[in-house]
C-alpha cells in the first residue's frame, strides 16, 4: 500500500514560498507525496529558468526527499515546460562510498487531490539509483506550459502534482540467485545440452527447448503440445528475421532485454576502437528503431507480454516527427493503447510546421490509407489543443 507522505504547497502570491506539512511515514517502501502550486502565473514571473521552489523534506523507505519545481524549465532546452526533481538528502555520516538507493520515482498531474484522477504521468519504470554522485531524478519535460495552461487541469490558477517513491529493498541473496539462474538458462540456450526442437528462421536454425518455450509463452505452448502441435523434425518461422528470433529466444531463456547486436559489439570494442566506432547518429537510431519495432511485433505474435511491455516503452521514448506515423501505425495494427495515446500525445503538442513535416512523411500516407480512423482522431487531438 502507498502511503501519504504529506503536502507541499509553493505559492505564487507570496513570492514562490514552499510550505511543507509532512507526515511520517516510517521504513514504508512506498509512498506518494502532493506538490501543490497556488498562483501559477506569479511562479512563472517569479522563477526564470533554471531557479526552482523546493518543498521541505518528507520521509520514504526510511530515507529523506525533497522535490524541486522549476516553473520554467530546468535549463534552456527545456524553457517551454515545467521540470521536476526528487532528491534524496544524504546524512553527514553515511559513507558516500557505501551508501547507495535504488527506487522507482513518478510525478503525475492530478485533477483533484481527493478523487487523484491521475492525468499526466512522467515515470521511470526502470530502477533509479541514488548516490552521492547522484542524487537526483527528474523529469527536464513533465508537462509544456502552454498544455497546461490550456488544460482543465489547472483550475483558478492552481494545479497538484503527486511524487510517488517505492524505495526498493535489495536482498543480496536472492538477487545472485536470480543472476546466476539467468545466466544457467543462458548457458542452456548457447550449448543446446537436452534441446528438443529446431527452428529455421530465415534459412538459419535455431536449437531450444519445448519445455522452456510453453513456460514462457501461450503460443509457444500451443505450438509445440497442443491439439494442433508441430510434428516436423525442423518448424518453419515465417516473416521474421533470424536476428530477432535470436533474441526473442534470449528473452525466453533470461527475462533480460538483449541489446542489438551492433550495440553488443560496441560495448565489446569500446577500449581502443572509438572513432572507428563512431556511426552516424540518425542512421544508429533508426536501426534502433528499426529493431524496436521488430521486436514489438515479435512479442506480440508469440504473446510474451512484458516484451511486449518493454518495447512499448522504448519506443514512446524513441518517437519523432519522421517515426511518429510508422510507430501510431504499428500500436493500432496491435492494437497497443498506451504506445498509441504516447503518438497522438506527441502530435498534439508539434507546432504546425513539424506537422507539416509528419504530413510529408510515407508513414502519413500509410495511416491515411490504411487507417482511416486513426486520422480522425489525430485530427480531433489537434482541433482540441488548439481550442484550449
Amino acid at each position: 500500500m502507498s502511503m501519504f507522505t504529506g503536502v507541499s504547497i509553493v505559492d505564487g502570491d507570496k513570492q514562490s514560498s514552499c510550505d511543507t506539512s509532512a507526515i511520517y511515514a516510517g521504513d514504508a517502501d512506498s509512498g506518494y507525496h502532493l506538490l501543490m502550486v497556488r498562483g501559477y502565473l506569479r511562479t512563472k514571473e517569479e522563477l526564470p529558468t533554471g531557479e526552482s521552489a523546493r518543498t521541505g523534506l518528507f520521509t520514504m523507505g526510511g530515507h529523506d526527499w525533497y522535490v524541486e519545481y522549476y516553473p520554467n524549465g530546468i535549463n534552456k532546452d527545456c524553457a517551454d515546460f515545467i521540470s521536476l526533481d526528487v532528491t534524496l538528502l544524504f546524512d553527514d555520516d553515511d559513507d558516500p562510498f557505501d551508501m547507495v538507493v535504488e527506487a522507482k520515482v513518478s510525478f503525475s498531474l492530478i485533477d483533484q487531490v481527493g478523487k487523484q484522477n491521475l492525468m499526466y504521468i512522467c515515470q521511470v519504470r526502470k530502477t533509479s539509483t541514488f548516490s552521492s554522485s547522484a542524487i537526483c531524478w527528474g523529469c527536464d519535460k513533465f508537462v509544456r506550459r502552454d498544455a497546461l495552461e490550456r488544460s482543465s487541469d489547472l483550475k483558478g490558477d492552481c494545479f497538484t502534482i503527486r511524487c510517488d517513491i517505492m524505495v526498493v529493498r535489495k536482498d543480496s541473496k536472492s538477487q545472485d540467485a536470480l543472476a546466476d539462474m539467468n545466466q544457467h538458462f543462458s548457458n542452456l540456450l548457447q550449448t543446446k545440452v537436452g534441446a528438443d526442437v529446431t527452428f529455421e528462421v530465415s534459412g538459419e536454425r535455431f536449437a531450444a527447448h519445448r519445455c522452456v518455450l510453453a513456460a514462457r509463452s501461450k503460443v509457444f505452448m500451443a505450438q509445440l503440445f497442443g491439439p494442433m502441435k508441430e510434428t516436423s523434425t525442423v518448424i518453419q518461422i515465417k516473416d521474421m528475421e533470424a536476428t530477432v528470433f535470436r533474441a526473442l529466444l534470449i528473452f525466453i531463456y533470461t527475462d533480460i532485454f538483449p541489446l542489438r547486436e551492433e550495440e553488443i559489439m560496441e560495448e565489446d570494442e569500446m577500449s581502443g576502437v572509438m572513432e572507428e566506432g563512431q556511426e552516424d547518429k540518425p542512421a544508429k537510431d533508426e536501426m534502433t528503431l528499426q529493431y524496436l519495432q521488430n521486436m514489438f511485433v515479435a512479442a506480440d505474435r508469440f504473446d510474451l507480454q512484458r516484451l511486449k511491455f518493454i518495447c512499448e516503452k522504448r519506443l514512446s521514448e524513441h518517437i519523432g516527427v519522421s517515426s511518429v506515423m510508422y510507430t501510431l501505425a504499428l500500436a493500432e495494427q496491435h492494437q497497443c493503447q498506451g504506445l498509441k495515446e504516447a503518438c497522438l500525445k506527441f502530435m498534439q503538442v508539434q507546432s504546425p510546421s513539424c506537422l507539416q513535416q509528419v504530413m510529408a512523411t510515407n508513414g502519413w500516407d500509410h495511416v491515411v490509407s490504411t487507417y482511416p480512423s486513426v486520422l480522425k482522431e489525430i485530427i480531433a487531438k489537434i482541433a482540441l489543443n488548439r481550442c484550449k
